[in-house]
């Protein structure tokens, strides 16, 4: 080894080892969805279905209508066949296994678990005898592998080392996860500081890694996914991503992560990369990734963020193109992209201890990436426009599938992102019917939360405890209970409310403290102490700032976290002759999408028909419905929208 390289090494070893010092920057841990057992009429449904219709789907067409399993069977017996799809089909395996560990979990499924083990020991096979895993270059050409940062070698392994821990958190099997920690010390040895360089095309792995670390313990896989995020902006691309090896904006590459403050490219990849870079900072205690991210994730919230959470608005990137383009009907917001927006917030919420970094995943979670699924369970959206003419239906699958297994693997592990503790503080980020255990200093507090959330706002929790000690629980106070529809500007509630939540403990009203967007109330917990927490709940008008000029003289409606929308399958086939003045009113009504119980909104508003003629119009008072977002286009392709006119400007008789 040469003179250089030998210091090149020894330096950044000495790097890594103060980086790593560093004291570890977490306020708030998220409480394992492994510890949480979720009972709730809105998500233990869904997490039914996923664990059923939705898996059967993705295990259908994995197995059958696809060459995903089948590539994994050639590469084991390497006898020159063809691959079949795209090079990287590997990781929708890998995230529908995910999917399936936290569905083992949650309902004890051994068919499934079956299923699972049956997978994995296809996948094992695969693997070559120095640990690299991927079965497009298996099959094409090992001697070509890593040489191009693009062809997704790194995601699908970033995807299987998640599916590998998810599976031995759910099941304590470790096969898999040997699997995987072969694959990352191929990579290890591959890469790195007087090795080779690398720059992940699709950033995936730096959070895999991280995850990795913490279910071994092994801090060099830490190490090696901050050397990944310090690999960016350095000119080092090759491949097709990358011309004379220039960094793009498309993935993030411009630009040393830490010098970072826009949000730029392909919105998936951009959302995995600064998960793993608030992951890396976390745990090493790097203030420049935390200034860095909070930085991006203003540029996101504050002018780049649609009402329903989700993000990325052109079709052409998959992701952002500049400040305040947000169309309705031409929105891209795929599916992935949301999912990316829970997993960071998260993140962001666990360093800094503030809960507006929930209120955006929230936002995310019940609008922007719910909607990525059927009611049924089985059937998907790639993309999620804010409007439609009704030329939009959901799809069984796609040729890139990478949505159905996201949102899947999303919706079996939300227990993950209920609970929260940091020190004798218990967090209640989500208000999901749920139960969980906390050890405190000298005891252990058990609380079992029941809701009818996300339609009502009362939150009751029961304590149990081995013996008494003094501890508090913080309750997040959400942004729309604030008056603040999101953090910044970007949206602002037309209607201001002076409502405030209330805490009643064993029955009485009790004062709380108010921090970093959470009501803490602190006390000597005892056996069977009971909490009730309650958050009004208002129908509340949004309007947008006037950058966003699809959203002129318009409103849009939502109550609690939940944004809703006029679909013509409520309103006499039509959405977008609708009148809705910002003085209308709307009441609360329960209603049915297909067999999801739901609260609707609904008023008597002025609505365009087309005379007898043809050509003449008239305006007449009609009772519109609006249904939250998630549930519009279950019943057929319709028309709709989520912005409605408060002027006639705009509106269409025809559809």
């Amino acid at each position: 080894m040469s003179t250089i390289r030998i210091f090149t090494t020894v330096l950044f070893m000495l790097v890594s080892f103060w980086g790593n010092a560093q004291q570890a920057s977490v306020h708030i841990s998220p409480v394992n969805f492994s510890r949480v057992i979720i009972n709730d009429d809105f998500w233990k449904p869904k997490i039914d279905k996923v664990a059923t219709k939705t898996l059967d789907a993705c295990i259908y067409q994995t197995e059958v209508n696809t060459g995903r399993i089948r590539n994994f069977e050639k590469a084991a017996r390497a006898k020159g066949e063809k691959h079949e799809g795209i090079f990287y089909d590997d990781s929708d395996v890998y995230k529908a296994i995910e999917a399936m560990a936290y569905a083992i979990k949650l309902t004890g499924n051994k068919v499934l678990e079956q299923k699972a083990d049956e997978w994995i020991d296809k996948i094992a096979a695969a693997q070559q005898a120095d640990g690299y895993l991927n079965t497009y270059y298996t099959l094409t050409g090992l001697d070509k592998r890593w040489s191009d940062m693009d062809k997704h070698e790194d995601y699908c392994g970033g995807h299987m080392l998640e599916a590998a821990v998810a599976y031995f958190d759910a099941t304590g099997k470790k096969k898999f996860l040997d699997v995987g920690k072969r694959w990352a010390d191929h990579f290890d040895a591959t890469f790195g500081p007087g090795k080779r360089n690398w720059v992940t095309g699709h950033q995936e792995l730096e959070l895999a890694l991280v995850k990795l670390y913490k279910a071994t313990g092994e801090k060099r896989y830490l190490t090696l996914a901050d050397w990944l995020l310090s690999e960016r902006g350095k000119n080092h691309g090759i491949g097709s991503q990358w011309k004379n090896g220039k960094g793009t904006d498309y993935s993030q590459d411009l630009l040393p992560v830490k010098e970072q403050s826009e949000i730029t490219g392909h919105a998936v990849r951009a959302m995995y990369l600064y998960t793993g870079a608030a992951d890396v900072a976390a745990h090493t205690g790097d203030q420049d990734y935390l200034k860095a991210m909070r930085r991006v994730w203003e540029d996101v919230v504050f002018r780049n963020m649609y009402i329903t959470g989700a993000i990325g608005s052109a079709g052409k990137n998959e992701g952002f193109s500049k400040d305040y383009d947000l169309p309705n009907e031409q929105a891209y917001c795929e599916t992935c992209a949301s999912v990316g927006m829970v997993f960071w917030n998260q993140r962001m919420n666990s360093l800094t201890g503030k809960a507006e970094y929930i209120d955006v995943l929230e936002r995310s979670l019940y609008n922007g990436a719910l909607d990525g699924l059927s009611l049924s369970g089985d059937r998907f959206f790639y993309g999620n426009p804010l409007a439609s003419q009704g030329n939009h239906s959901r799809r069984e699958w796609f040729g890139t599938a990478c949505c159905p297994s996201n949102i899947a693997r999303l919706i079996t592990s939300v227990g993950g992102y209920i609970y929260g503790q940091e020190s004798n503080t218990i967090y209640i980020n989500l208000f999901v019917g749920s139960e969980s255990s906390f050890d405190l200093a000298t005891s252990t507090m058990k609380i079992k939360t029941s809701t009818s959330y996300p339609w009502q706002g009362t939150v009751s929790c029961n304590i149990s405890m081995r013996k008494k000690e003094k501890a508090a629980i913080a309750f997040r106070i959400p942004g729309w209970l604030r008056n603040t529809p999101a953090p910044g500007n970007l949206y602002s509630f037309l209607n201001q409310s002076n409502a405030a939540p209330t805490i009643l403990v064993n029955g009485k009203l009790v004062a709380f403290k108010e921090e970093n967007g959470y009501a803490i109330i602190e006390k000597e917990w005892e056996d069977g102490d009971t909490v009730v927490y309650t958050m009004p709940m208002e129908v509340r008008k949004i309007s947008a700032r006037k950058e966003l000029v699809d959203d002129n003289y318009r409103m849009a409606l939502q109550r609690g976290p939940i944004v809703y929308c006029v679909e013509g399958a409520d309103n006499n086939g039509k959405a977008w002759n609708i009148l809705s003045p910002s003085t209308a009113k709307f009441e609360t009504e329960k209603f049915n999408v297909l067999d999801e119980k739901v609260i609707s909104l609904v008023s008597t508003l002025p609505v365009l028909q087309i005379g007898a003629d043809g050509a003449s119009s008239k305006t007449v008072n009609q009772k519109v419905r609006a249904i939250p977002y998630y549930t519009w286009c279950n019943r057929g392709s319709n028309p709709m929208q989520v912005w409605l006119p408060t002027v006639y400007k705009d509106i269409k008789i025809n559809y």
